[in-house]
């Protein structure tokens, strides 16, 4: 470094030793900073002590307070537990507890059961899904959705519910014995559920053992009162709240139900076998070996938006003694016809559950067609493995094959009228519409010359509306085609909705169904080909009675719309094979033949001896009135 640098840093530190000369304290200022210090750590270590001191109060009085609480606890308890004794009497031990769950299952349910109340919380069926849930097992219903309960009656006369209770459960296998337990170590109370392999239905036993000391002796019956609401499962709600319904069996074996439409209560005097909480596809039914008496049946629609179908309410009571179980059966699975009925295989006409009634066929006669035709054609079909719209389309042939001998006679009376059609027309022509009754007499009197019937072609028709009318009801209503899907179609039990929106149109709803789409397309060419072979004229009536049926295909799209895809697909098919039938029949009938035949038999008639019987006297009656309209007509000419 230079001489001007070291001159500068030795200046520097001059100036600094010289300000800190200045600067330093007086003995005078470092006595008082010393005694300032001192008071800082007097008044420090004061504080402290106070906060020791404070810790140390706190901790006193928190040692009081937790002995204050746990005496003021105990007086609670006790309390608590007079006021049990009050309220449950021996049942008071189960009336606090902790809720927990205990589960059955086998192959087709699961079964949960809750230790509050002792009743089954959630069922759940394993072979199906809701619509949309490809994950998880339907569930009938789950939590407060459903709730059994009991009321009874103890000896000291408390009215108590067991849905308020805690049971004990005790599994072993597939048995879960749900305990209530009283204050006397002897008497309890215990609800037995069983559950068989590979079943729907399973055992619900109430055992009462050493309750003569617990309840009222002088009580003979035990009031049950029975909860659910049905979720909606379907895609198509109109359907599930159409076929859902309470329904009920009474102990001579007669079917009732409450209405499926609005809301609806019902008191039954009289025994009941079983109850059935249904919707379109799956029930929970309960059933007593020795009935239920006095019940107060109750079904509520619900609110669309709500999720929820139906609700139930049963109130009804049991048989009880105390020395004897109360025997009940559930049955927790599908609306599946052959299911339901083999529970009824082997057992006398008088024991009969008949719960196969849960499924609805249809009208006596159109049920039994569908007993014995329809159900066993469909599952000889299902059971090759096809797919289920072959096997549709396998059971229109055979449908349309059965009934062709009726088909082909109402058309031949069809074509025997169009052959008249230019006589009929002469007849027209002749008496004006003036004279009704004398052109009813002369067309009356052609048809019978030529031995036709206006009549005849309706009795094959009548007679084919039986099958027609069971395939109606039999594709609603078939659980086999729930989640079966074919071309476009996701589900044939439901509606094939190819475009749908938010808001619903009065008459359409908020799709639009391409099955039934096809379907009114098909019977609009069906009606025109009909209206080719029949013989219409020029008559206002019959040309309104055309138009009509033109209208009707139309009809039937507002009507159809809503309606299973599977009932369409089958209407689809069974409508190309009818106009293949009729054209088949056109090109197979020969006009002129058929005339040449009515007026051989014509001829026959007339070289006949003369009528007699009922034929002579409607003939002569005719005639009678049209001699008494003429003479009417004469005179009321003189009168003018």
């Amino acid at each position: 470094m230079d001489k001007n640098t070291w001159i500068g840093f030795l200046l520097i530190a001059a100036i600094i030793v010289g300000f800190s000369m200045i600067n330093r304290p007086s003995k005078e200022e470092m006595a008082e900073r010393q005694r300032i210090n001192d008071s800082i750590a007097l008044v420090r270590q004061m504080e402290w002590e106070a906060q020791q001191l404070s810790e140390a109060i706190n901790e006193q009085q928190s040692a009081v307070s937790d002995q204050q609480s746990a005496v003021s606890e105990q007086q609670s308890a006790e309390e608590l537990a007079d006021r049990l004794q009050v309220a449950y009497g021996d049942f008071a031990v189960s009336a606090q507890g902790n809720e927990d769950f205990t589960t059955l299952e086998n192959e087709r349910v699961r079964l949960t059961f809750t230790t509050k109340g002792g009743r089954l919380y959630r069922a759940e069926l394993k072979e199906y899904k809701a619509y949309g849930d490809t994950v998880n097992d339907l569930h009938l219903f789950t939590g407060d959705e459903s709730n059994l309960a009991f009321t009874l009656i103890t000896a000291n006369n408390r009215i108590i519910s067991t849905q308020n209770l805690y049971y004990e459960p005790i599994k072993k296998d597939s048995v879960l014995t749900m305990r209530l337990k009283t204050a006397q170590e002897d008497a309890y109370l215990d609800f037995v559920y069983t559950l068989p392999s590979n079943e729907y239905m399973w055992h619900f036993d109430i055992v009462p053992h050493n309750m003569e000391r617990v309840l009222a002796q002088n009580v003979s019956t035990v009031e049950m009162q029975w909860k659910q609401k049905v979720p909606q499962q379907e895609k198509g709600r109109k359907f599930e709240e159409r076929y859902s319904q309470l329904q009920y069996m009474d102990i001579s074996g007669d079917v009732d139900n409450l209405s499926e439409q609005k809301s609806s209560r019902k008191k039954e005097a009289g025994r009941l076998r079983w109850i059935a909480y249904k919707d379109q596809f799956f029930s929970t039914v309960l059933i007593s070996e020795n009935g239920f008496n006095s019940s107060e049946l109750e079904s509520e629609p619900q609110n669309k938006y709500s999720g929820y179908i139906k609700e139930y309410n049963t109130t009804t009571a049991l048989d009880f003694d105390m020395r004897e179980p109360i025997r009940l059966r559930y049955y927790t699975g599908p609306n599946h016809y052959n299911t339901l009925k083999a529970y009824d295989e082997g057992l006398e006409s008088n024991q009969k559950l008949k719960l196969k009634s849960l499924v609805p066929l249809g009208w006596k006669i159109v049920a039994w067609v569908n007993v014995i035709l329809v159900i066993p054609m469909f599952d000889l079909f299902t059971s090759w493995g096809l797919s289920i719209g072959l096997i549709i389309l396998l059971m229109t042939i055979v449908i349309k094959l059965i009934i062709l001998p009726f088909v082909f006679k109402s058309y031949q009376s069809t074509a025997k009228m169009r052959v008249l059609k230019p006589q009929i027309d002469e007849i027209n022509a002749k008496f004006p519409p003036e004279k009704m009754q004398e052109r009813q007499q002369a067309t009356m009197a052609l048809y019978q010359k030529a031995g036709v019937s206006p009549m005849s072609g309706c009795l094959p028709m009548l007679l084919q509306m039986p099958v027609v009318m069971a395939m109606f009801w039999f594709f609603p209503t078939a659980i086999e085609l729930r989640g079966k899907s074919f071309l476009w179609a996701d589900d044939l039990s439901t509606y094939d909705s190819v475009i749908s929106w938010s808001t619903p149109i009065w008459g359409i709803g908020d799709h639009l169904s391409l099955f039934c789409i096809l379907f009114t397309i098909v019977n609009v060419a069906y009606t025109y080909i009909t209206m080719q072979t029949q013989a219409t004229g020029n008559d206002p009536s019959q040309k309104m009675m055309k138009w009509m049926m033109y209208l009707m295909p139309v009809m039937f799209f507002f009507i159809f719309n809503d309606y299973a895809a599977g009932l369409s697909y089958y209407y689809l098919l069974a409508l190309f094979f009818s106009i293949l039938q009729t054209m088949i029949f056109r090109w197979t009938t020969d006009d002129q033949k058929i005339l040449a035949e009515m007026e051989a038999n014509a001829k026959k008639k007339a070289s006949a001896k003369p009528q007699s019987g009922l034929a002579a006297r409607l003939q002569k009656m005719q005639q009678e009135q049209l001699r008494q309209a003429r003479e009417q007509a004469k005179q009321q000419a003189k009168r003018r």
